[in-house]
C-alpha cells in the first residue's frame, strides 16, 4: 500500500498587469499525508487552492517548493516512471474528462494497456468489464460500447472513477467529484468511493466546500484558506468544534434546517452568512476579514 506524504508545497503563478509584474501564491507551505485506508477531506471555499493542490499531487502542475513524496509498505520511495500506477484523479466534471468521440471499453482499455495491466484483447475487454463491475455499472456488456454522453452524469462519474483505478492505482485524489451531480444520485458516488477505499485500503483526498460530506466521508479535515491551511483535525472535532475563525464562518454558512426561523449569528457556535466576510475573533480581540 502507498503513503503520499506532502511537505511545506508551495505554488506561485507569475501575474502580469500591463508593465507590472508580481507573484500569486496559491499554495503555501501545505504539509500533509495521506494513508492507505484512511480518507483525508481538504475544505475550503472557491480560489482558496484546494484544486491546485490537487494538480500538484496529480503532476499535473509543478511546484515551486516543497516536495510529494509516494512510499511503498517497506518505506521505499516510489520510482518517479510508477508514480502515475500509484496515484490517480477523479475530476469535478466527468463529461469534461472523457472523450466523446471514443467509447466506455476505450477509456478503460487505454490505461489497462500504457500502464501494462492487461494484454491481448481479450484479457483487456474481461478487466474493463470487471472494473464496470466493481463501479456498479451493470451488466458491463451494456455499457462498454456506449459513448460518454449516452450515460448519466452519476454514470459517466462512476467510468471516471474506474478509469483511476485501471492502473491500480493506491492513492485517489477526489477534486469534487460530486459537486455537477444531481443530488439524488451524489450519495451513491460517495458511497461507491468509501467501498472502494474500504475494498482496496486506498489513500483518498476528497477535495470538497461541502462541511456535510467532509464530515461524514471522512477521517480527518484539512480547512484551507487563502492558500494554508489553517485548522487541521479529526473530522467530527473540526465540524462540531471548530476552533479557527474561517472554520467558524464555513460552518455558520452551512444550511441547517434547525436554525430556520432565528438568526444564525445568536447561535454562539455559527456565524450568520452576512458576516461571511468579517468577523469578530474573540481569541485575537480582533476583527478578522475573509476574501
Amino acid at each position: 500500500m502507498t503513503t503520499l506524504e506532502v511537505a511545506d508545497l508551495v505554488k506561485d503563478y507569475p501575474v502580469r498587469a500591463g508593465l507590472r509584474h508580481s507573484t500569486l501564491r496559491a499554495v503555501d507551505h501545505v504539509s500533509f499525508t495521506l494513508r492507505p485506508g484512511r480518507t483525508v477531506a481538504l475544505v475550503g471555499a472557491s480560489g482558496s487552492g484546494k484544486s491546485t493542490v490537487a494538480k500538484l499531487i496529480a503532476r499535473l502542475e509543478r511546484p515551486t517548493g516543497g516536495q510529494i513524496t509516494a512510499t511503498g509498505p517497506d518505506g521505499v520511495r516510489v520510482p518517479e516512471r510508477a508514480y502515475r500506477d500509484h496515484v490517480q484523479m477523479v475530476f469535478q466534471d466527468p463529461f469534461a474528462s472523457l472523450n466523446p468521440f471514443h467509447t466506455i471499453e476505450h477509456h478503460l482499455a487505454r490505461p489497462l494497456k500504457l500502464h501494462g495491466r492487461a494484454r491481448g484483447r481479450a484479457q483487456t475487454r474481461q478487466a474493463a468489464y470487471a472494473l464496470l463491475d466493481r463501479v456498479n455499472l451493470r451488466p458491463a456488456a451494456a455499457y462498454a460500447p456506449r459513448r460518454p454522453h449516452e450515460l448519466s452524469g452519476g454514470q459517466r462519474q462512476r467510468v471516471a472513477i474506474a478509469r483511476a483505478l485501471a492502473p491500480g492505482a493506491q492513492v485517489v485524489i477526489a477534486d469534487e467529484p460530486v459537486s455537477m451531480l444531481d443530488v439524488s444520485i451524489r450519495l451513491g458516488v460517495l458511497n461507491l468511493l468509501a467501498r472502494l477505499q474500504r475494498e482496496d485500503r486506498l489513500a483518498v483526498l476528497y477535495i470538497t466546500h461541502d462541511l456535510a460530506t467532509a464530515r461524514h466521508f471522512s477521517d480527518e479535515i484539512l480547512v484551507m484558506h487563502r492558500g494554508r491551511i489553517v485548522e487541521r483535525g479529526p473530522a467530527d472535532e473540526v465540524i462540531l468544534s471548530p476552533r479557527h475563525t474561517y472554520t467558524r464562518l464555513l460552518a455558520g454558512a452551512a444550511p441547517d434546517p434547525e436554525a430556520r426561523g432565528r438568526s444564525l449569528s445568536g447561535d454562539p457556535g455559527r456565524v450568520a452568512p452576512e458576516d461571511l466576510h468579517r468577523a469578530y475573533d474573540h481569541h485575537t480581540g480582533e476583527w478578522q476579514h475573509f476574501g
